[in-house]
């Protein structure tokens, strides 16, 4: 019988990839906010997986908590716990900064990974096994100029994780972190709020990273024996040397 994922930020980038590539050995629950592309994801996977889906912004710990609790006995037992769902929010120096885009930051990456941890976790300790992966950045271990707040956010992660694994370390659960770096997905739009120009900027003249390659790393995790934990990995394209030396063609 196949073990459940539970899967936040499904609906897009390295979460729906994630959810794609783990269809054939995990029953999944996926989350994220915007359920017309919850259901169209949870119709491709249902051919090859028992799937529900959890419409919730995870920024609000009430519906976090009652979207968890809720589920029925069949889905609670989850083994597998993936962090994903997290964005930035503009790209200014820290005098100019929207306080709006600070809290949708420090909401998202760091508040909402612990509404979603919380609930799941305590079934894991129970039961005293489970697998718990966090998607970090680079941008947590590496600050670079207008970064601030998102770096902020993103070293956040990185120290909940390893204070996650000393934590948990007693009860036979593995903790692990991801830190991508340039992935080409939907975050630069997020970002730069919509304007396509700017986000395609970022990418220009390099090839980044794929959200498949991250979800093929977090299959990698996951596929490690019961005494192995990949507790830290870094993903970069081959064009990025850091934050910001990247090796664009031009």
């Amino acid at each position: 019988m196949k073990s459940i994922a539970l899967i936040t930020g499904a609906t897009s980038g390295i979460g729906e990839a994630t959810a794609l590539a783990l269809a054939d050995s995990y029953h999944l629950i996926i989350c994220g906010r915007r359920k017309d592309r919850l259901d169209k994801l949870a119709n491709v996977l249902k051919m090859k997986t028992d799937v529900t889906c959890l419409n919730f912004d995870i920024r609000d710990q009430g519906a976090v908590k009652a979207a968890i609790e809720g589920l029925d006995d069949t889905w609670r037992s989850i083994s597998v716990l993936i962090n994903n769902a997290g964005n930035a929010h503009g790209l200014h120096y820290i005098h100019e900064g929207s306080t709006e885009d600070w809290d949708a930051m420090i909401d998202i990456n760091v508040k909402g990974l612990l509404y979603v941890s919380r609930a799941v976790i305590p079934q894991m300790v129970a039961k005293q096994e489970g697998n718990i992966i966090n998607i970090g950045s680079t941008a947590g271990i590496d600050v670079y100029p207008r970064g601030n707040v998102y770096n902020a956010s993103k070293f956040a992660v990185d120290a909940l994780t390893k204070g996650m694994r000393m934590d948990l370390n007693p009860y036979n659960i593995k903790v692990s972190e991801i830190k991508p770096g340039l992935v080409e997905t939907e975050f630069s739009m997020v970002r730069f709020k919509g304007d396509g120009e700017r986000s395609k900027q970022v990418y220009e003249g390099i090839e980044a990273l794929q959200a498949i390659d991250i979800a093929e790393c977090i299959s990698f995790v996951l596929s490690r024996p019961k005494h192995v934990t990949i507790a830290d990995m870094v993903v970069m394209p081959l064009a990025q040397a850091s934050s910001t030396i990247l090796n664009r063609k031009k």
